[in-house]
């Protein structure tokens, strides 16, 4: 009797572990379901709404087609940017020891801080016409504010820290053993790195580009500040699908949300697809 007792509140004690843990993930995906999912169904579905023939003639109208480059065109040279500085503040960080170190990693973490409106208001009191430096650029005809500068500055301010918060721990993690090898086999420092370092952070690099094009397509907040809302010459697709709603065309401002929504999608995407063959090299 006592043994049947036993396995009697095992099982009842699985049960239970399995209705917490089903209980538990259905709350997660209906939160997610809810909170997610379904605000992106409703954008796909309000794009539609009007057909497919109004939904091509809203993202090819000019000043939709003028923000869809804009915003490409400040992803082109943001990233690049962001990824160079990403890996040498990530070698500097985890492989060298120095005054300053720790300030050094407050500052790369500092966007993640200050609200993108207090950024933008930031380089207008540097750059604008009454700023510290807009006397001196306006001597010299050169537009910071309202103009491609700024937005690229802003951006690059809010995005500088995604590919260095990806490789800091990462190249942390992975130590400096094999790069000392290759050095006292007589390998130089820039062999050393394209051949042993590079390949081992290759991963954690595309995962940091792709979180930080993501945001480059998709801020709002300092761009606004900066770029004087400027229809068709300083609008990114945010700021053109914010002045198409406050226009109340609300089915155009949903057609260009959807671009920015797909772009999210496909980039969550292929951030799974490289966590997933992440862990397949990690198991093997």
């Amino acid at each position: 009797m006592p043994v049947q007792a036993d396995q009697g509140y095992q099982r009842g004690h699985v049960w239970r572990e399995r209705l917490w843990r089903w209980l538990l993930i259905g709350v997660a995906m209906l939160f997610l379901g809810l909170m997610l999912l379904l605000p992106l169904f409703t954008v796909l579905a309000e794009a539609l709404a009007r057909g497919l023939d109004f939904y091509r003639e809203a993202l090819v109208e000019p000043d939709a087609l003028a923000a869809m480059r804009l915003t490409l065109l400040v992803a082109v040279i943001v990233v690049p940017l962001n990824t160079v500085f990403g890996i040498a503040a990530a070698w500097l960080i985890a492989r060298f020891g120095f005054r300053g170190k720790s300030l050094l990693v407050t500052l790369i973490d500092m966007p993640f801080a200050v609200s993108p409106v207090i950024v933008g208001l930031g380089y207008v009191l540097l750059f604008g016409a009454s700023g510290w430096f807009g006397q001196w650029l306006e001597e010299r005809d050169i537009l910071v504010i309202f103009a491609l500068p700024g937005i690229v500055l802003v951006t690059l301010f809010v995005t500088f820290p995604y590919v260095a918060r990806e490789l800091i721990p990462l190249m942390q993690l992975l130590g400096t053993d094999e790069e000392e090898a290759a050095i006292s086999l007589g390998a130089g420092g820039w062999t050393t790195f394209f051949k042993v370092t590079l390949p081992k952070i290759q991963w954690g690099v595309i995962y940091g580009v792709i979180l930080c094009n993501a945001r480059a397509m998709g801020e709002f907040g300092a761009v606004a500040v900066v770029s004087g809302h400027i229809r068709g010459l300083t609008t990114t697709m945010p700021l053109h699908v914010e002045i198409l709603y406050n226009e109340y065309n609300i089915a155009a401002a949903f057609a260009v949300a959807s671009v920015l929504s797909l772009l999210a999608v496909v980039t969550l995407l292929v951030k799974t697809g490289i966590e997933w063959r992440t862990g397949l090299r990690g198991r093997h």
